[in-house]
This record gives structure tokens, sequence and C-alpha cells, in this order.
């Protein structure tokens, strides 16, 4: 592949909302991840993506967006926003912005202007129908939030508009080119101002197939998920090809898109070397087990699934581009309490999960609080929680005939409350997050797990990935780590995930025992020195190594 810039990169998540709270009113915003930039520039970090703080009524914590060109108020002004972009320059560390663009907010000046004239300009740049003859709505597609993808355009009985995700997020039409052009025009704004470039969310969906029509119903609501629609789906790349050659190529920007139910066919033109985007990332193990009946239903993963899941998507990915390696982000339950199995969740098994993922061949994310190994949040009600796909979620589970308590326990697992809960700065009251009230509750166990008890702690998870994204960075072994081939080790090995970062002239040993129980492996060769280890002893002989429970190393063999 064409090298670039990014590659070799570090890159991070914040949920501004979540991070840092500068003035006390218990939401985060702008200044305070400026106060934090040193603190993400020791982590190791060189591109920031920040979630929302467009001007946004939040109806889904602002992924709904009423005004592309202006700060929210909550988070800060636009002042603020060109300060963090040149802090965060003299840093060398780039900012992206989230490029929502599928849907906008139903306070948005164009859908106000479309609800009061449907057949104006405006009127076009959504999806607006009337009834089919037989009174039924124009397709049975669902909502990602429950119900209906239509609902009655405001002020007209007989119209109706399309909002593949909450009822205030009408869906653009992207079909219009006038539409193209306003959000084309957005992006090179915000990319002349000085941003790296954006993530992309939820842009497989910009394509409809087009006549509306109905598919199979896969729930008892008579309806059917949009998942089918999309398999059905041809034709995107006209749009993403557009978009690149007009705002992403002439910035040199950066791009990482949330691309879900791509064809393997079509990676090459989604990441090659003239990809759509710079990056996308890798969501197969983050769906596996997830059921289309709800998250009720989910069956889980296993250290053997996230092993296979993991390794086919290397396998498919090639050297066809970089692939983005997660275990979490604002949308997703903490990666720790998904991957690991229950029971077993401790600093050390928290390391080895960082270890096998964050060495894989590609771009390692990390998302906010990921470092100090936050966790999961339990919940005793239903009224806690903020998160409109958990309240759906869970509103679903009930109607399938869970009680209350079973309800709740089966959608706190994968609730994006998870994610969004403050993060956890140190051991004072709301965890140093802020000197009001949070807006969203604070984990509780934010007096175990906090940054100022790990920062020093040389043993700690922090330094743990401090030691990570140091040596993806060491010159002795970057060429290998950013564009070594990768391959499985060991992989029909039950509960232990290996693998070899390999080039010309070296071959690193990455390889994690996924159990509480020792297990002896062997070696593929003697290594000539230990890079990583998460544990202080290790027992090893010229053809094996013993590993203890989620004991992880990184050998240079």
């Amino acid at each position: 592949m064409n090298r670039k810039w990014w590659h070799g990169k570090v890159a991070y998540q914040v949920y501004p909302k979540s991070f840092c709270d500068s003035n006390g009113d218990g939401i985060g915003d702008l200044k305070g991840i400026i106060s934090k930039l040193d603190y993400l520039k020791d982590l190791g970090v060189d591109i920031i993506w920040l979630s929302p703080c467009y001007v946004s009524p939040l109806a889904d914590q602002g992924y709904d967006i009423a005004d592309y060109y202006n700060i929210d108020p909550r988070f800060g002004t636009m002042a603020d926003m060109e300060t963090l972009i040149a802090e965060a320059k003299k840093r060398d560390i780039g900012i992206l912005m989230d490029l929502v663009v599928n849907h906008c907010s139903d306070e948005h000046e164009w859908f106000k202007k479309a609800c009061a004239d449907p057949d104006g300009r405006c009127g076009k740049f959504f999806y607006i129908e009337k009834r089919r003859p037989d009174g039924s709505l124009p397709c049975n597609w669902r909502s990602c939030f429950g119900g209906p993808v239509w609902d009655k355009l405001p002020g007209h009985d007989d119209l109706y508009y399309l909002h593949t995700f909450h009822k205030k997020q009408p869906d653009l039409n992207w079909e219009n080119p006038e539409l193209r052009e306003e959000v084309y025009k957005m992006m090179n704004w915000w990319l002349d101002k000085g941003l790296a470039g954006f993530r992309i969310d939820a842009i497989i969906n910009i394509k409809k197939v087009l006549p509306f029509k109905d598919y199979p119903a896969d729930r008892s609501d008579g309806l059917s998920s949009t998942a089918s629609m999309l398999k059905e789906q041809t034709g995107i790349g006209a749009f993403l090809g557009e978009m690149r050659d007009r705002t992403f190529k002439p910035h040199n920007s950066f791009s990482v898109g949330e691309v879900f139910d791509e064809k393997p066919e079509e990676i090459p033109e989604f990441i090659g070397d003239n990809g759509y985007f710079s990056s996308m990332f890798d969501f197969s193990e983050t769906v596996f087990g997830r059921s289309p009946l709800g998250s009720y239903a989910d069956s889980g993963i296993t250290p053997d699934d996230y092993k296979r899941c993991v390794f086919q998507t290397q396998w498919q990915i090639g050297d066809i581009g970089m692939i983005s390696n997660i275990i979490e982000n604002h949308d997703e339950s903490r990666g720790v309490s998904r991957y690991i199995p229950e029971g077993d969740v401790t600093p050390t098994s928290k390391k080895m999960l960082a270890a096998l993922y964050f060495l894989l061949k590609g771009l390692p994310w990390i998302y906010q609080g990921q470092e100090i190994g936050m966790e999961n949040i339990s919940f005793d009600s239903i009224d806690e929680v903020d998160d409109i796909s958990t309240i759906d979620s869970y509103r679903v589970a009930r109607a399938a005939g869970l009680s209350e308590k079973e309800a709740l326990r089966a959608v706190e697992k994968s609730s994006r409350d998870n994610a969004r809960t403050p993060f956890q700065w140190d051991g004072s009251e709301n965890a140093g997050f802020t000197t009001g009230k949070p807006w969203l509750r604070v984990n509780p166990n934010y007096t175990e797990i906090n940054l100022a008890d790990q920062k020093d702690d040389p043993d700690s998870v922090f330094n743990f990935y401090r030691q990570l994204t140091r040596l993806r960075k060491n010159p002795d072994y970057q060429e290998t780590l950013t564009y070594g081939r990768l391959v499985p080790y060991l992989e029909d090995r039950h509960n232990v995930m290996a693998y070899l970062r390999q080039s010309e002239s070296q071959s690193i040993l990455v390889m994690g025992n996924f159990q509480k129980e020792p297990q002896i492996l062997p070696l593929p060769s003697v290594p000539k020195k230990i890079l990583l280890n998460n544990l202080h002893d290790l027992k090893l002989d010229s053809e094996n190594v013993t590993l203890d429970g989620y004991q992880v190393i990184v050998a240079e063999l």
C-alpha cells in the first residue's frame, strides 16, 4: 500500500460531554479537553476524534445536528474550538470531528424549511412521501431506535418523512446533488479551519434502495431491520468517491468510516490506495453474537470467538489498507466487560486484552477511560438510563416477556451508557470530572479505578498503555508493527490468542493466555528479547513458555 502521513499513529476518542468539565455545570466541554492535551500527548496520542459538539437538541447526544457551523454553547464557543485545534497542532496532535450527514436534526434550518414548503428546495433535501394507495406506510423498515422509519411531517397530515434513526433525526436525501454540495461546502469549511479530518458516522446508510419497498418482517412488530435493505444496496461508491475527491483529497486529510454491512469485495474501494476513506473500523467482534430479536437475546462472545473475528478481519484486509482496531467506543459497552469472561476482569486481564488488540496490523484506537480500565456500570432502574437505544432495548425485552429485573440485566450489558459515564480522573467527589452535578451518574468504582491512582504506578493499566504506544513508535520496531504482515499462531489452541508481526528482517510474537488457568505453549523460536510482559515472572525455556492466567508477552524472535 502507499504510505501515508497517518500510518503508525495512535488515535483516541473523546466523548466531550463526559471527558472533563471546566466550568462546573456537570457537562464536559472544549476547555476541559484543552486542559488535558498534555495528558493525551504523554499517553502517546497523535489523533483525537471528538464526538459531536455542534449545536444540537441532544435527542441522540449530539448525533442530531441542528447547525453544522456552530459549537453548542454547552461545550463552549467557536473560539474554544479554534484554540483546541491550534493547541493540539502545537503538540503534533490532529483533531477529527464527527461527520454526521446521513441525517440532521429536525431542528435544523433545512428541515424547518422543508416542513414549511415540502415541494421547495429544502423539501428535496429529505425523503418526504405519502402513504401508499392501500393506506400503508411507504415501506416497513424499522428505525434503529424502534418503531417505523416514517413519521408525519409536522404541519402535514398526508406527508411522512424518513428517519432511519430517531424521529428527531430526519434522513438527508443524498440522491439530490444540491444537498451533496451543501455537505461538501460544510466539510471544506471545517477542513480549512485546520481539522486533520473526520470520523464519518453511519455512512453506509446514505444510499437507500429505491423505490421504497417492504422486506420480510423479522420481529412481531411486522417491521424489518434496515440491514435487509442495506444487503441489496448498490451504487454508494458514486457518493463516497465524490465526497473523497471534493473534500479529503484536496486537504490530504484523514478519514475513518463507521462502516457496517460492507461486502468483502468492496474493501479495496473503501480503504485501498484510492479508497473512499483512509481507514474504517473493524466491528466484526463488536457485532458478534447480536440477535435480530434484540439485545436481550444476544449470545455474548467467548475468547475463541473474539480471536476468530479479529483474525478473519486481518485476513480479509491483508495489505489492502489500514483497518482501525478498537475494543470499545461511545456506542459500545466497555471492552474489558465484554471480551473478558465475567469474574475474570482484573488489571492483569485488562492489560492482556490491551496488548492483543493494540499490536494488530492497523491503526489502534483508545476510547476515553479505556487506558485506565474503566468498566461497565450497573443500573438499579431503567429510570437511571439516558441512552435512547438502551431504553428501546428494554422495551423490546419487556415485550418479549422478560421481567423488569431480567430486562434490566439483559440490556445493561450492551448499554451505550456504559461508555458514557464520566472519565474517572481521581478518587475525589464525582471522580474529579466536575465540581457540579454530573449529567450522567459516575461509575461507583471510581474510588478503585482512576487515573490519579494509576499514573505513578508502573504496574497500572494506564502505564501498560503508555508502554504499548511507545513500543509501536520505537524506531527499532515501528516498521514491523506498522507495516509487517500478521500471521496467526496456535490459531486452534483453546483460549490462546497469538500472532506474529513479521517484516523482512524482523519477527515479533504477541501471545496471550485468555483464561485464568496457566497454559504451557510452544514457541515458534527462541526469543531474543522480551519486549512486554504484563506479569513480573516468566517461565521460559528454549521450546516452551508457561503463561499464567491472562498473561501476555510480546517478544522479538
